[in-house]
């Protein structure tokens, strides 16, 4: 595919791969959740587009998605190459773990339907919101007020 007419995510997981294969993304420890980054994104363009999504969540996954493309966020990806995607990541857990504790709104199937990373989505939800303070540090919790 022509670099021209490739989308966000496209672009995203291509740039992505080059760094996971280079010395600094092998040898980073948040590799693992850099390396999801564009299928979060995909499972958040995708879920806000579902007709089983409330309006209110819908608009949280947009603010998400939002952020996500954003150059200009807590940690830019600019400036820090892929590296600067570990708060979109953080936030794209948070919302979807949110959407999935909706008591009787959100099967978390839907969130599974969506899901074209290789890892377990709910489990990877759980992992990435455990290590989040220590990946972005603990002042990301103030961008996420803005996502409730």
């Amino acid at each position: 595919m022509l670099e021209e007419n490739e989308d966000f995510y496209e672009k995203l997981r291509k740039k992505i791969r080059i760094w996971a294969q280079s010395k600094k993304g092998k040898t980073n420890k948040w590799v693992e959740y850099i390396m999801a980054a564009p299928d979060l994104f995909h499972l958040l363009v995708k879920l806000s587009l579902d007709k089983d999504v409330p309006a209110k969540e819908k608009a949280k996954l947009a603010a998400a998605i939002t952020y996500f493309i954003s150059p200009l966020d807590f940690i830019p990806e600019l400036i820090l190459g892929p590296i600067g995607y570990v708060d979109d990541i953080a936030i794209a857990a948070y919302v979807l773990n949110n959407l999935i504790n909706l008591i009787n709104q959100i099967d978390p199937e839907i969130i599974k339907k969506y899901w074209s990373g290789d890892t377990d989505i709910l489990f990877l939800i759980k992992k990435i919101l455990q290590v989040s303070d220590e990946m972005v540090g603990h002042k990301w919790k103030k961008i996420i007020k803005k996502f409730k």
